[in-house]
């Protein structure tokens, strides 16, 4: 059973150090949807947010706290070294690292505590996972941009983060709610339908 659990702490910090690693990968390339500024990153962060709340919801909140705990410094470091391979100067590369890491922590715990406590009001599953990612992503996309992009040397960036932070908000949980939530119920029946099965 001990084997079992660190391996699953294993495989959700290998998950949650990918998908930040790659976010941080397509932060950095922005393009404009339908006339608004986003970049890449906001197609593939909310996997984290999903992931963090199966995780909360069949493993509880200690598993998800250890693996944002197990997380972090690597996000860092794997920030760092994505956005300086990109030919980014190491200044820049330090900054979105930080920034990244520190949006990424502060968004999932919040997402954790907002998961647990909502999911504890009601019973039907699709209100915590909803409410959550909305939470989380506004926590985590503002912080990052603001951590990352305010007063940076990318002028581009700089002038532009308040308003690519916000489409990227919107978007996120555009994405969340119309994709990646109907992925978690999904997620959730089958791997409660494997846990009954086992019994």
């Amino acid at each position: 059973m001990f084997n079992k659990r660190i391996n699953i702490l294993l495989a959700l910090v290998v998950l949650h150090i990918s998908i930040t690693t790659l976010s941080n990968a397509l932060v950095a390339i922005p393009i404009e949807l339908l006339g608004y500024k986003i970049t890449w990153a906001a197609f593939v962060f909310p996997i984290v947010v999903v992931a963090t709340d199966l995780t909360v919801r069949l493993l509880g909140q200690s598993i998800a706290q250890k693996t944002i705990a197990y997380t972090y410094p690597l996000a860092i470091l794997s920030s760092i070294l994505i956005v300086y391979a990109e030919g980014n100067p190491q200044s820049v590369a330090f900054r979105i690292g930080f920034a990244s890491a520190t949006a990424y922590a502060l968004g999932i715990l919040i997402d954790i505590y907002a998961f647990q406590f909502i999911r504890e009001k009601y019973s039907a599953w699709w209100i915590a996972p909803a409410l959550s990612t909305i939470i989380s992503n506004i926590i985590d996309t503002y912080t990052f941009f603001f951590t990352a992009f305010s007063g940076s040397e990318d002028e581009y960036m700089a002038l532009n983060w308040f308003e690519i932070a916000g489409n990227q908000t919107i978007l996120k949980i555009i994405i969340g709610l119309l994709f990646f939530l109907p992925a978690y119920g999904l997620l959730l029946n089958f791997m409660l339908n494997k846990m009954e099965q086992k019994k």
